[in-house]
């Protein structure tokens, strides 16, 4: 005879099997939410979360960035927890160490968010100011006292009101929440990285100031298109300078008229402003921009030219030439190359008349 087979009462089954479910949940639990994706740590990754995205969107973003093991399991875990609903679009830099938990709280109130901002070489405060108030949802009148922070104008020597040529051109990544004063600060701290100290080394041979250095670098940022030309350029205002001509740069005088750089007309050389350097003899008081390092290089170390003059030609390039009538003869040169040929015995005749008369020493 055959024994009966000893059945588990149904209740007892189920309490088995549950507590069963329990402990491989609260094992899978801790090995997914405690565990991080990647154990290597100290690796930064980068993520866009855009605007209007789901949460399983995000999550198939963190896992193709490797970040979770899994979208699907991230998203059931995010469910669960009723995460899934609290996310904070932008771009986030988190670690690849970190665990399901520490990227649902990232997500969840924001840490990590950072704001991506460039600022081209030549750029005004005024250009900036617009640009960072968008990028850090920035009170316009914050931006305005931190440009004229005095602690930061005494520190750099800086004669004029604000920190204009001082916010040097980069790629910043602000933190969420970043104030005006604090990325203000952080592009002045670049700039002051930037600036060599060998350079100082320079100054006294020259004689320049750091503040005369910049100036220049920030003219000379405006008028360049070619790279190579930077040297070049700098040293035909550095050699005017030497020989007490005017500098006669236009874009001195776009910045006094509060425009961008481009064409100047006769009449804009009557602006009266002490930037105008048609004008006024000297350098300007202070920057018309920022300048990048090379522009700030090419005025601490000009190329060996003899030439002071140069006109720019239309693919960007310039013409130096060493005397005035030479100067000329380029300007006709230059013209002539852009125009059709029937109008250019016409521009001939109105190349002396057309071009202001320079001071030559």
């Amino acid at each position: 005879m055959i024994a009966a087979k000893r059945r588990v009462p149904t209740g007892r089954a189920t309490r088995i099997a549950a507590v069963t479910a329990l402990a491989v949940f609260i094992v899978l639990g801790w090995f997914i939410v405690g565990i991080p994706a990647n154990l290597s740590r100290g690796k930064e990754v980068r993520i866009f979360i855009r605007k209007g995205a789901s949460f399983r969107e995000a999550a198939d973003s963190l896992a193709a960035s490797q970040l979770v093991s899994s979208s699907r399991l991230f998203a059931l875990y995010a469910r669960a927890r009723g995460t899934d609903r609290t996310l904070r679009w932008g771009t986030y830099i988190l670690h690849d160490a970190m665990s399901w938990e520490q990227v649902i709280t990232s997500l969840r109130l924001g840490r990590g968010v950072v704001h991506s901002l460039t600022i081209p070489e030549g750029w005004t405060i005024a250009q900036i100011k617009p640009a960072l108030a968008d990028a850090l949802d920035l009170v316009p009148d914050s931006i305005e006292a931190a440009v004229r922070d005095t602690a930061l104008l005494h520190r750099l020597d800086i004669p004029t009101p604000t920190l204009e040529g001082y916010l040097f051109p980069d790629t910043y990544m602000f933190a969420d929440r970043t104030t005006a004063r604090d990325a203000i600060h952080t592009m002045v701290y670049r700039f002051e990285h930037e600036w060599k100290p060998q350079w100082d080394s320079i100054l006294p041979r020259i004689k320049l100031k750091r503040h005369d250095i910049v100036t220049l670098a920030s003219i000379v940022e405006s008028e360049v298109r070619r790279g190579e030309e930077r040297p070049v350029v700098a040293a035909v205002y550095l050699n005017r300078l030497h020989a007490g001509m005017a500098l006669q740069a236009d874009p001195t005088v776009t910045y006094a008229l509060g425009r961008r750089p481009g064409r100047v007309l006769f009449v804009d050389l009557k602006v009266k402003s002490p930037y105008n350097t048609y004008i006024h003899s000297g350098l300007p008081p202070g920057p018309i921009g920022a300048p990048g390092a090379a522009s700030l290089a090419a005025s601490l170390m000009p190329a060996k030219v003899p030439y002071r003059f140069f006109v720019a030609a239309a693919d960007g390039h310039h013409e130096f030439r060493r005397t005035y009538a030479e100067h000329l003869e380029a300007i006709r040169m230059v013209r002539q190359k852009g125009m059709p040929d029937s109008t250019r015995q016409s521009a001939d005749s109105t190349t002396k008349a057309a071009v202001p008369k320079l001071k030559t020493p």
